[in-house]
Formats: structure tokens, C-alpha cells, sequence
């Protein structure tokens, strides 16, 4: 029997733990913390009763997810649950733009731009299920649906700012510019309606769900699956170099590139090891945790109805913000996102006592306080929120990167989403997933398709594995 060795446990790790696992592989993850998860986490941060997604929360990957789906996580406990809208983008006149699952009823709220909605986004949106397999993956190679693939990939080379001029509405302009601005890059840069344009199709066939439970369910899930499939897990193991791993025919790193050049050391070509260690990281998070009374008393009650809020005015205001993180300034309102997890999943909340997750977009290795700027951007569309606050606890990038050392300097996307790192990450190969050493793998967000909850880089990790395997 072949053995595997997967160091880290966080989605990738486990999915790749499970693919190789199901295929007859004897399987060992080893994580340094004291317990799995790395960006898929719940506590109850602030009261006994009332659960914190301390990392992602939202997950318009991971319900059409082709490796969740072919892991069936369902039948290990995995429950999708999903808020009467997906996304609200209120804007400072009062109007609120709305992404809901379906098509037709975003449109129908867009005004002058319900056709184009319908013709540029529904049509994707169409086509998610065929396309999904191909884009959650390496982009050099041959695709599956080719003639669907390219109806993507054109648009998606566009700049966000650019794009999104087809719409009339400023309004419809600015749904779109937040959207995009989960990738962490400038969008007046070639590439950066990729995300915007993934998430909204995703969002429109699958919704943009929570985990009931907390995201530490999906976490849970794998772990089950894993051992259903005889795989082990030990907690409270750091690796630091290759020799510290028992020997095995194939080990898989869920770590960033930088750490996974410190761990290979000579065994990979000095070039090679350089360019992982060089590997370029985005702007970072500033993630602040409430605890409020009631709700946020959003002016627009669409708000109070959405699962995900983002927060940056309009297009040119969000792409101004992130412009400044890209540039290492910190954005005077920086672009915030908010979720509302208890809005679909109740058991998150205790009565009127509920979590709101929030995180700010701010530079790389940002040392600054902000959390009175992620504060200030939700009064802004919510007046008197700050008398709803029960308590609160703010995670700088260094916290965040404390706690989870694939965050480098607070980058939550596994590195920069410019146009050069979504083709080349970390390397432009048809096999980025290869390190260079003989059967090791990389699995982590560095690796295509990039940072999200739907463990894809390590279901791609595991198939190249196993295709080392086979030889």
C-alpha cells in the first residue's frame, strides 16, 4: 500500500487527505495547532452561546464545489444554509443594490440594467456546472467545455472598472465593483473581474451559503470522511524541515510557498526554492468581531435580509480603497465586508445576542488599529450601530497570521490575484501543484484556483499526487 504524509489540516489539506485516502492510500495529516481547521474555524469568541466564524464565513465556493461534491460531505454532516439574499450593497443615497440567488429577481431590481444583468451574468451563471471544474483549476491545459470556457475567460480579462461600464446604473456598478473586490487587487487592472464574475455565477446557481454550525462544520465533515476512509490525524506537530517527516511515497505541504521552501530546503533545485520564497502576497485583513443586540439597524431593510453586506459606496469609491491596500496606504474608508451569518443559520445567535463578522481590506503587514474604520463604514449605512454593540474583539494581520501561518502579513487570498498570479500560481506550469522535490506536493491557497473555502487546490494536489503515484 502506498503511504502519503499531508502536513496541515486546513480544507485543502483534508480534501486532498480524502481524495488520496478513497484511492487506497494510507493517509497521515499532522497539524502544528491543537486543533484542525486553519482558516475554517468557530469559537465563541465573546459569549459561551453565541459562535464566531474566526476566518471564512461565507462560502460562494463551496456549495458547487466539484471536490466537495465528489467527497459528498453531506453524508458526513454538512449542512448549506442559505440567507433570503445573498449580498446588499447600500449606497450613500439611500439606494441598496441586491444580489439574490435567482436571476430574475437580481434583475428585476436593477432597473435599466435587468437585461444586461440577465444576458452577461444569468448566462454565465448557466453555464457554472460545466465550466466550474475547468476554472477551479490551472488555467494552462486543455479544457472541457472550450467554446463555454472562453465566454468566461474573455470577460474575465477585462478590468472590474472596465467591465462593469456596460451597466447603466451606478448602483448595478457598484454590486459589481464589491463583488470583484474579494479578490484584494486593484480593479482597473487587466484580470480583475475574474473573481466578481466566478462569485456572481457561483452565487446565482448555488447561493452564497453559510455552514450550519459555523464554518468549522466543513472542517468537521472532512475530518469524518477521512477516517471513514482509515486516514489519521495528529494535532500538535510542527514541520519544519522534509526530515521531519516519517517517510512516505508521497507528502503533500498545506502551507504557503515561502514555508514550503524552509521545509524542502536543498531538496528542490536552488531556482525553484528562491521562487517560493520569493512568492508575492496580497494586501490583508482586518477583521473585527461583535457581538450586538437585536441587529445592525441597517437604514436599508434589504440589508437586515442579507446574508453578506459590503460596505465601500460606489465604484470609483471601491476601487480607490483598494488601489491604497495594494499600495501599502491604508484606504481612509477602507472596503469592508460584513456578514450576517444567523440571518440563515439561527443557532449561530442566543436571543437578541448575535455575532456580526466584519474585515476590512488594508495593507500588507498593516500595523494600525482599524478597527474604528471598520466601525465607522457600518454606522455609515446603519446609523446608531454603535450603540448596538455589546463587545467586540479585533484581529490585526499579525493576529490572524499568529494564528494561522498561511496568512501571511493577513493575506486571507493565498498571495496577490493580479493577472500575472492568477495564470502564474505560484508558477506558470500545467502542474503548479509539483514542488520541484520528488513526490511533494503543494496544496495550499497559493496554488490554483486560489484563496476560498471549496478545497480545490487540494483535490487538484491529490490528483497529481496520484498521478505521481501511478507511474
Amino acid at each position: 500500500m502506498s503511504t502519503a504524509v499531508v502536513v496541515g489540516s486546513g480544507p485543502n489539506g483534508l480534501t486532498a487527505a480524502v481524495m488520496l485516502a478513497r484511492a487506497g492510500v494510507a493517509v497521515r495529516v499532522v497539524e502544528a495547532a491543537d486543533r484542525i481547521g486553519g482558516g475554517a474555524r468557530t469559537e465563541a469568541l465573546l459569549r459561551p452561546d453565541v459562535l464566531h466564524d474566526t476566518c471564512s464565513a461565507v462560502h460562494p465556493l463551496g456549495a458547487g464545489s466539484p471536490a466537495f461534491t465528489a467527497l459528498r460531505l453531506d453524508e458526513f454532516g454538512l449542512r448549506w444554509r442559505l440567507p433570503e439574499l445573498d449580498c446588499a450593497h447600500p449606497l450613500d443615497d439611500g439606494r441598496t443594490a441586491v444580489l439574490a440567488r435567482s436571476v430574475h429577481d437580481t434583475a428585476a431590481g436593477l432597473g435599466v440594467d435587468a437585461e444586461t444583468w440577465r444576458d452577461m451574468i444569468g448566462g454565465l451563471a448557466d453555464d457554472f456546472d460545466d465550466i466550474a471544474d475547468d476554472v477551479l483549476g490551472p488555467l494552462i491545459g486543455v479544457p472541457s467545455h472550450p467554446i463555454r470556457l472562453a465566454g468566461f475567460g474573455l470577460r474575465a480579462l477585462y478590468p472590474a472598472t472596465a467591465l462593469a461600464r456596460v451597466f447603466r446604473d451606478d448602483a448595478t456598478r457598484a454590486l459589481f465593483a464589491g463583488v470583484a473586490a474579494h479578490a484584494f487587487t486593484r480593479l482597473d487592472r487587466p484580470g480583475s473581474s475574474a473573481a466578481g464574475l466566478m462569485l456572481l455565477a457561483a452565487g446565482h446557481r448555488h447561493g452564497w451559503p453559510v455552514a450550519q454550525g459555523g464554518s468549522e462544520a466543513i472542517i468537521g465533515a472532512l475530518a469524518a470522511a477521512l477516517i471513514d476512509a482509515n486516514g489519521t490525524i495528529t494535532t500538535g506537530v510542527r514541520v519544519t524541515s522534509i526530515d521531519e517527516v516519517e517517510p512516505a511515497d508521497v507528502v503533500v505541504l498545506d502551507v504557503m510557498p515561502g514555508a514550503a521552501a524552509e521545509i524542502l530546503g536543498d531538496r528542490v533545485p536552488q531556482r525553484r526554492s528562491r521562487r517560493l520564497a520569493r512568492y508575492p502576497h496580497g494586501p490583508a485583513a482586518f477583521k473585527v468581531d461583535y457581538l450586538i443586540d437585536g441587529g445592525v439597524g441597517w437604514s436599508d431593510p434589504d440589508c437586515a435580509r442579507a446574508g453578506t453586506v459590503h460596505l465601500g459606496g460606489d465604484i470609483g469609491q471601491i476601487a480607490d480603497a483598494e488601489a491604497d491596500a495594494v499600495a501599502g496606504r491604508m484606504p481612509s474608508r477602507p472596503f469592508t465586508l460584513v456578514a450576517q451569518q444567523w440571518v440563515a443559520d439561527p443557532t449561530r445567535a442566543a436571543g437578541n445576542a448575535k455575532p456580526l463578522w466584519a474585515y476590512a481590506h488594508v495593507p500588507h503587514g498593516y500595523t494600525g488599529d482599524a478597527t474604528e474604520a471598520v466601525t465607522a463604514q457600518i454606522e455609515r449605512f446603519a446609523p446608531g450601530f454603535r450603540n448596538r454593540i455589546i463587545d467586540s474583539v479585533s484581529s490585526s494581520p499579525a493576529q490572524l497570521q499568529h494564528r494561522n501561518p498561511n496568512l501571511v502579513g493577513g493575506d486571507i487570498g493565498g498571495g496577490r490575484n493580479d493577472l500575472r498570479h492568477l495564470l502564474a500560481r505560484p508558477r506558470l506550469s500545467a502542474d503548479p501543484y509539483a514542488t520541484g522535490a520528488p513526490g511533494v506536493f503543494l496544496c495550499s491557497s497559493a496554488t490554483p484556483p486560489g484563496g476560498g473555502v471549496h478545497g480545490m487546490c487540494g483535490y487538484r494536489a491529490a490528483q497529481s499526487a496520484l498521478r505521481y503515484l501511478s507511474r
